[in-house]
């Protein structure tokens, strides 16, 4: 993807279970002595691509005088957990060792860039159940909403403008008391508060551990179980990558839930109507990892199908496929498939740049501009379909054209868009929280039902400075994931959002708009 793009974050959980939950397997042949922490970066690393500003894990060890320890940083994950240096890293891995541990890679929806905001969160007490840690993902619609109410209330005080914070105070809350709280019944009066998406791995004192979905089920979140080795990911490739085979996605409104050293699945809360997010599949999963039993790969590589299936350009031998590294690979192979084209690499990736869609505002544009090499060789007087996964904000897909044409000397240059316009903001955990930081809603004509005009592709392919535009259009989404339509989010290109709180927050990103406002619309 050449844009720049926020995505929220990546969670991983394990735990060494007392007693085999069922038949063990190559994944537990992993684990040494019962600690199960040393395999924690390992899997962050698998989810990096969800978070590349600070990383950390959570460890339970009974045997130890600090029951539960806290380790994050600043930096990617190697960097995080000095894995560039092999006797600190040794140290850090040492130092944290149990039989449960929790872990998080950042990306900031809200908060700021220092350790303060980084996770997992801990929160010390000398009551066993109330001394817990937990790692989040997602975003809280209704973050602005919860953080008054407490507020109102008697010396409450927040110090960090998250919403992570505000998952701090409530399940501080719902844990009071002199009987430790039941598990289930937290989650499911949590889900009566929050609006939005909220995966969450929790750990106690106590050695509980609880992995959940949210019920919409916005992002992903995987398990798995062989013997006494449990595991949990925003990615199934990070568990496929551990040794599991047996993986599931937890299924919206579940929960995984440890106490005793014993595993079970428990219901916290109904889901008649999930609403995945179809930008999982799109840009943000590993193109390895499934969602929900659906491939990522596939999802990609069938939009690249059906764009192909709708191409109206002549074509001949001096057209080429460049799919824009890397997320756009398996719809620009698919299109170039289907259309009897070559497909080739006529843009280098500089694998040093890291995902500009998940980089802080001060670094994105430096990074996007040194992101990619166009080849004169390979681009020389061909016409060059350019298939992109999305567009957002067009921060780079214009100077990329222009790049194309002036250093690759390419003789026209169609941009094909594996996604449909994104025309409203994301509230749910994607940074792109404000319609004036959009590029399509500037051509959006009255009426649009998500296939664009002609007159609003020209329009936009003119601003782009390309000879033709065309993107998937929203009706054939589902039919891309092979899934359900009524089961997905597609707020951000349709305006119409699955909660009451996105609804509402739409409403204000129309006004914020309108009065020049630029800050994010939840905050």
């Amino acid at each position: 993807m050449s844009e720049d793009i926020h995505h929220e974050c990546g969670v991983a959980a394990l735990y060494w279970l007392d007693k085999a939950y069922c038949r063990g397997g190559k994944a537990s042949k992993a684990v040494k002595k019962g600690n199960v922490a040393t395999l924690v970066p390992g899997m962050l690393l698998d989810l990096q691509n969800r978070g590349q500003l600070a990383a950390g894990l959570s460890s339970y060890n009974a045997s130890r005088v600090q029951i539960l320890d806290t380790f994050k940083d600043i930096g990617t994950v190697a960097e995080a957990f000095r894995m560039s240096r092999p006797d600190e890293h040794r140290g850090i891995l040492d130092e944290y060792a149990g039989q449960a541990a929790i872990g998080h890679t950042r990306y900031a929806t809200c908060g700021r860039d220092d350790t303060r905001y980084a996770q997992p969160f801990e929160r010390h007490h000398g009551r066993l159940w109330k001394w817990f840690c937990f790692a989040f993902n997602g975003n809280l619609a209704n973050y602005t909403k919860l953080r008054d109410r407490i507020l109102a209330k008697q010396n409450y005080h927040f110090t960090l403008n998250t919403d992570t914070e505000i998952i701090m105070h409530a399940l501080s809350y719902r844990l009071r008391g002199d009987r430790k709280a039941n598990l289930v019944g937290v989650m499911s009066s949590l889900c009566r508060d929050f609006d939005g998406a909220y995966n969450i791995a929790f750990m106690d004192a106590m050695g509980r551990m609880f992995v959940a979905r949210d019920p919409l089920g916005l992002r992903p979140m995987s398990v798995a179980v062989e013997g006494r080795f449990f595991g949990a990911s925003s990615e199934s490739v990070a568990l496929s990558k551990l040794g599991f085979e047996n993986i599931r996605s937890l299924k919206p409104g579940e929960m995984a839930l440890i106490e005793n050293g014993r595993l079970r699945f428990e219901r916290f809360a109904p889901s008649s109507a999930p609403a995945r997010c179809f930008f999982e599949w799109v840009y943000f999963s590993n193109v390895a990892s499934e969602i929900d039993g659906a491939s990522v790969y596939l999802a990609r590589a069938g939009s690249g199908k059906l764009l192909a299936d709708m191409e109206d350009q002549p074509l001949d031998e001096s057209c080429i496929v460049v799919p824009v590294p890397d997320t756009a690979k398996a719809a620009g192979d698919a299109f170039a498939f289907a259309l009897g084209m070559p497909s080739v690499e006529g843009l280098i990736r500089n694998r040093y740049v890291g995902r500009t869609f998940i980089q802080p505002d001060t670094t994105r544009k430096a990074s996007a501009s040194s992101k990619y090499m166009p080849l004169p060789a390979v681009l020389k007087g061909k016409r060059v379909f350019l298939v992109e996964d999305s567009i957002v904000r067009s921060t780079t897909l214009s100077s990329l054209a222009e790049e194309l044409r002036t250093r690759g000397q390419a003789r026209e240059i169609h941009v094909r868009v594996a996604c449909p316009p994104i025309i409203s903001p994301c509230f749910y955990g994607i940074d792109m929280s404000t319609l004036g930081e959009l590029f399509a809603p500037r051509y959006k004509e009255s009426g649009y039902n998500g296939t664009p005009s002609e007159k609003m592709l020209k329009q936009m392919a003119s601003a782009l400075k390309v000879d033709s535009l065309r993107y998937l259009p929203v009706k054939h989404l589902a039919a891309c994931l092979n899934v359900t339509e009524c089961t997905l989010c597609k707020g951000c290109v349709t305006g119409k959002y699955p909660s009451r709180a996105g609804n509402e927050l739409m409403k204000r990103a129309v006004q914020d708009l309108a009065e020049g406002k630029s800050k994010r619309t939840y905050e």
